[in-house]
């Protein structure tokens, strides 16, 4: 059995044991929706691998994309950065890439929903460098995560946006390291080896590709005791862009294929650990 394989087999075990108690399925207006939307697809049936998109309060630092200061619980607000056509995307790709039986459609996870967080082991948060975790929000996130959940946080560049991560996820992990990967680390080799991972840019700010002083890609992670990385870190990059523009005239091609490729590998290592 090949490590893709025996990847799925565990993952696919794991996640339909969850499955009777999910939520149903939900959307909210992003703060993207000015400038692409895609319809959901017409087939919504339960598959054994969500893409889960983290719902988060917000404070207004760094870059906002234009998001406003309405109530988070409704959309339109930073937790909504590349949703839902970056997941969306995502579950296409890993539908056509892998055997993972996908959702076609994300999950948006509201912490403060009794125990639905459980129920998605893989999720995405994205402007991470504007979210403002209650301290209930941030036990039920450390629980998750300490329980084998996978969190990849995207799409946020600078100085100014990392401390905000950092202030956020120190309520999460108030004495756990950020750790630089290196290139070895098995997240990078699950399918596909990527020992080298050039900087995913940002559409918004192309051809340059970054914003603030966030000019170089870093690759960082939380680990739990046995060395699983719950936090996938991608510091400087916007995974999410490489899904959803991969296809368009106007952004790279090589980045895109990283992008799509990362993903994978993130799908493949959050189900096997």
């Amino acid at each position: 059995m090949s490590r893709l394989q025996f990847a799925i087999a565990l993952g696919l075990t794991l996640a339909a044991a969850a499955a009777p108690g999910q939520e149903h399925w939900r959307e909210y207006p992003s703060i993207e929706r000015g400038w692409y939307r895609r319809d959901a697809p017409p087939d919504q049936a339960p598959g054994e691998f969500v893409v889960g998109r983290l719902m988060f309060p917000q404070v207004r630092r760094g870059y906002m994309l234009g998001a406003g200061p309405g109530d988070w619980r409704a959309g339109g607000t930073a937790w909504t950065v590349d949703y839902p056509e970056g997941d969306r995307t995502f579950a296409r790709l890993l539908e056509r890439l892998t055997t993972i039986d996908v959702r076609l459609v994300e999950q948006p996870v509201n912490l403060d929903d009794d125990i639905d967080a459980f129920y998605w082991p893989f999720m995405i948060s994205g402007l991470v460098g504007a979210w403002d975790l209650t301290d209930a929000q941030a036990a039920k996130l450390r629980e998750y995560l300490l329980r084998g959940g996978f969190l990849l946080c995207d799409s946020f560049y600078g100085t100014v946006e990392w401390e905000g991560f950092v202030q956020g996820i120190r309520r999460v992990f108030p004495d756990r390291p950020i750790v630089d990967l290196p290139d070895s680390h098995p997240i990078f080799h699950s399918v596909y080896d990527l020992t080298d991972r050039p900087q995913i840019p940002t559409w918004q700010h192309l051809p340059r590709g970054y914003r603030n002083d966030g000019a170089v890609a870093r690759w960082r992670a939380i680990l739990d005791d046995e060395g699983r990385i719950m936090v996938m870190i991608a510091f400087n990059n916007d995974i999410a862009d490489g899904w959803q523009r991969a296809d368009e005239y106007d952004y790279p091609q090589e980045p895109a294929n990283l992008a799509i490729s990362l993903g994978v590998n993130f799908a493949v290592y959050a189900l096997s650990h």
